[in-house]
């Protein structure tokens, strides 16, 4: 693993994360963003709500128009909503003027762009150090010094003294990461940053962004890559720019895009207090409930005992599944931890039903899933019997 040679950002990424408890690093409220076009009016994204942590990493993907690059624009400064706020590492992004958010993006993100935008002019280690000039961030004795680390970070430093142009492609965008930290930014944003490149050299920039992040780094990624943004710790997906809930995702990826979309406009949201009974054994079952928050405890009954918890499930897990496949009686208990409060995401059977007649691939997925978690809960029983 790389090693960030910095003095602001040698946190490991838990350590920063306990540091910032729940601190958001990147928050978008009711975005909205209209364009004219001669065609007409286009909204490219409708009340867009987004929340990422420090020291997260997070994928945005969806089709070609869907908004990808203009949620990024918004985040970066580059555009501006037409309603709504952005707020990044505390700052109002929306209520800036161009010559603070020039100074402000700067100091504060990383950008790296899918063609790279090396100037062919000057070297490798100038580009690198141009960030620096332009903030002023070190001392200039030192810039060279700490671009020279850099590209050792991405394994390029003995092409520090060459054009871009001497460079393979893959070469090119390590030469852009590097750039893209040259002021030790909180956040590294990265438009389609393997779109050109081969699946091997793709794979080893992934890996570079995994090691950062894991260094403190908060990455976001567009990508049109569902395998690599899959691998990412979060995927905001983007369908006719709207958020699709994270959960749903989760809990049904095969869905497609449109369904997901409808998913997430019809499921209801509900909250259980610590220690909440949420499903009952033998009772009649009706909905399908997907955590979204908390963790939630699937209990079994003991002879003569104390019930016992046999499982324990977190955000994008979900409940009801096997009543739904099976006589729609609910198969076990289930109770939110006392931990703290469960919040879920609740829909009706009917309208899962609805949902599944139009994708048999997911269908049989949740059946499958039915079916395994049902023979799972007959073998503990067995167990507890």
């Amino acid at each position: 693993m790389w090693t960030l040679p910095f003095t602001r950002n040698r946190t490991l990424k838990n350590e920063a994360s306990s540091s910032n408890g729940n601190h958001s690093l990147i928050e978008l409220r009711n975005v909205v963003k209209n364009y004219k076009t001669a065609a007409g009016d286009f909204t490219a994204l409708k009340s867009v709500d987004l929340d990422m942590k420090a020291g997260e990493f997070v994928s945005v993907i969806g089709k070609s128009g869907s908004g990808k690059s203009t949620l990024l624009n918004m985040i970066t400064g580059i555009d501006r909503p037409s309603a709504g706020e952005v707020f990044v590492n505390g700052t109002a992004v929306h209520e800036m003027n161009e010559n603070q958010m020039a100074r402000w993006r700067g100091k504060n993100l990383g950008i790296v762009f899918q063609f790279f935008q090396l100037l062919p002019t000057i070297s490798v280690i100038e580009n690198v150090m141009l960030p620096m000039d332009f903030c002023n961030t070190y001392p200039m004795r030192q810039r060279e010094k700490h671009a020279m680390e850099l590209l050792e970070l991405v394994g390029l430093s003995e092409h520090a003294y060459k054009l871009p142009t001497a460079l393979s492609g893959g070469q090119q965008q390590r030469v852009a990461i590097a750039r893209a930290l040259a002021n030790d930014p909180p956040i590294i944003i990265a438009d389609e940053p393997t779109g050109n490149l081969d699946s091997k050299t793709a794979d080893s920039i992934f890996q570079l962004f995994n090691d950062l992040v894991a260094q403190g780094k908060t990455i976001i990624i567009v990508t049109h890559d569902s395998g690599l943004a899959k691998r990412a710790e979060r995927t905001a997906l983007i369908a006719d720019g709207e958020i699709v809930n994270e959960f749903v995702l989760k809990a049904m990826p095969t869905l497609p895009q449109e369904l997901l979309l409808h998913a997430t406009h019809i499921a209801r949201s509900q909250k259980y207090e610590a220690g909440t009974m949420i499903l009952t054994e033998g009772t009649n079952a009706d909905s399908f409930y997907i955590v979204t928050k908390g963790t939630v405890e699937v209990i079994l009954p003991r002879p003569n005992q104390s019930d016992v918890i046999v499982l324990q499930l977190g955000p994008g897990k979900i409940l009801g599944e096997m009543a739904f496949f099976h006589e729609r009686k609910r198969r076990a208990s289930v109770r939110a931890s006392e931990g703290g409060p469960v919040e879920v995401l609740v829909l009706g059977y009917d309208q899962i039903d609805e949902l599944l007649s139009q994708s048999e691939v997911t269908r049989e997925a949740l059946h499958q899933m039915a079916d395994k978690h049902e023979d799972e809960n007959l073998k503990r029983r067995g167990a507890l019997s």
